[in-house]
């Protein structure tokens, strides 16, 4: 029953990861404009940085759907989220300029540390997600 349970939990992640990766990726182009808001200024090209970011998301999501490329979408995902870290710490350092509170950029960087672990968790070993027990 315990390893039934632990397949629900690591699906429901699964799902999750997918999910934010796919959306998050649709908005870097739907919302271009907000998105290039929170690049540094010392990053090059945010127009395009904005863009690949977003194409970068929605192939980890896809690669996420296939067993034998999921653990290298993985591994790209989590390296994209720390990648990125830079643009949700610089919206902390100016949290006035985009009108939230700090706290919420603080559990937003607190939260990109429980993202990652769950990109881990759901792709390293998801060959197996679906099988039966």
């Amino acid at each position: 029953m315990a390893i039934r349970h632990e397949r629900a939990l690591k699906r429901a992640a699964f799902v999750f990861v997918f999910l934010w990766f796919a959306i998050g990726g649709f908005f870097h182009f739907a919302a271009t404009a907000a998105e290039m808001r929170i690049m540094p200024p010392y990053v090059p090209w945010p127009h395009a940085m904005v863009l690949v970011s977003g194409v970068f998301e929605w192939l980890g999501a896809a690669g996420m759907l296939i067993p034998s490329v999921r653990r290298a979408a993985g591994v790209g995902l989590f390296l994209l989220v720390v990648a990125v870290t830079p643009a949700n710490v610089f919206m902390l350092q100016q949290a006035e300029v985009f009108h939230i509170a700090p706290w919420v950029l603080e559990a937003r960087l607190g939260f990109q540390v429980v993202l990652l672990a769950l990109i881990v968790w759901s792709t390293w070993s998801a060959t197996r997600l679906w099988r039966a027990t």
